[in-house]
């Protein structure tokens, strides 16, 4: 018996929560206490509520409408706090499912966006005798897209002609972008190949060219570490030194309204442009748009099927992952849905 398994990053659902989800998040990588608690003031700002599990929520009971008709049940599982991977696989080995289409939310290549979901599955299975195979990343998928040009566009005709479009997405470090995806540099690649095909029909359907580019948000590692640049604010600050008076901000590297957009671009990028007199536009995630649903159905049919998933644009990634893929940076793990010989 088939199923369906959303894989996401999970956060907190109450104060207690928070430290223990950030030294998850965090564990190995030294990072200070100090650093930690300045972060969970974010949470705790919030009741220490992260808006991610309830956008889960609701894209999993779109999923689970989706696949109604094909009889597939839809279970979900997070790496960093409940519901557990672990227990989404004994659910599924209790309920006599024997293959799972596992689907990541994240659109793009790279180790912390598809390798390391595919670490937690492998540790996450255990002996549940169930086959694993993934939809490969979705950028360029007909419903991603079209659940992203809508969101833009409606976004575009409250601003005006001269509004500078920025797409950004989670910076990583420079070492871990340059291996990500099939021959490597794929992350930026494939974030710098949505944004140009969804500019192009801006341009078609609006009759305007909007100045854009590909920023990032969200760095978190040492500063003697390269990471992926520019930051959002420090470009909002260059582009208003330029005259620029009004920003649209397409967050297209992320599947929803979570922390990082909530606080890293509707808070603190929003203050960054108020400061410097530019007005503010902030373009919605695609959640559980049904474009988007519909296209998580498509991918996850054509995998289940042995067929590539739609595109528009470029061809599907392959499916399982190629060996050596999104490497980890630092020691390697064992990986599900990856070709091994």
């Amino acid at each position: 018996m088939d199923a369906v398994l959303l894989v996401s990053f999970g956060g907190p659902e109450s104060v207690a929560e928070v430290m223990p989800f950030l030294r998850r998040v965090t564990a190995g990588r030294n990072v200070p206490e100090e650093r930690l608690l300045s972060v969970a003031e974010h949470y705790f700002a919030r009741d220490g509520v992260s808006p991610i599990n309830a956008q889960n929520r609701q894209l999993l009971a779109a999923l689970r409408s989706e696949f109604a008709s094909d009889g597939l049940s839809v279970h979900w599982g997070n790496r960093n706090s409940p519901p557990w991977l672990a227990d989404a696989f004994e659910q599924m080995r209790s309920e006599g499912v024997d293959r799972v289409i596992a689907v990541f939310t994240s659109a793009y290549s790279s180790y912390s966006g598809c390798r390391q979901y595919r670490e937690n599955l492998a540790e996450a299975i255990g002996e549940a005798p169930i086959e694993v195979i993934k939809i490969p990343a979705y950028y360029n998928h007909p419903g991603f897209v079209a659940a992203n040009l809508e969101h833009l566009e409606k976004t575009l005709a409250g601003a005006g002609d001269a509004a500078h479009v920025l797409f950004t997405t989670h910076s990583i470090p420079v070492a871990m972008a340059a291996s990500s995806g099939p021959g490597g540099g794929q992350y930026v690649a494939q974030h710098e190949a949505l944004a140009q095909h969804l500019m192009s029909d801006i341009a078609d359907r609006m009759r305007t060219q909007f100045a854009w580019e590909l920023v990032f948000q969200s760095r978190s590692g040492p500063p003697q570490v390269p990471w992926l640049e520019p930051d959002i604010n420090d470009r909002i600050e260059e582009l208003a030194s330029q005259g620029v008076d009004e920003v649209v901000v397409a967050p297209i590297g992320f599947v929803s309204d979570h922390m990082e957009v909530v606080q890293d671009l509707d808070t603190e990028a929003a203050a960054t442009a108020q400061r410097c007199g530019m007005r503010f536009h902030r373009v919605p995630t695609v959640g559980d748009h049904p474009a988007f649903v519909a296209g998580i159905g498509q991918s996850v049919r054509s995998v289940r099927d042995g067929r590539a998933p739609d595109t528009s644009f470029g061809a599907a990634l392959p499916t399982p992952c190629v060996a050596g893929c999104c490497p980890n940076p630092r020691t390697p793990r064992a990986a599900l849905c990856e070709v091994t010989s």
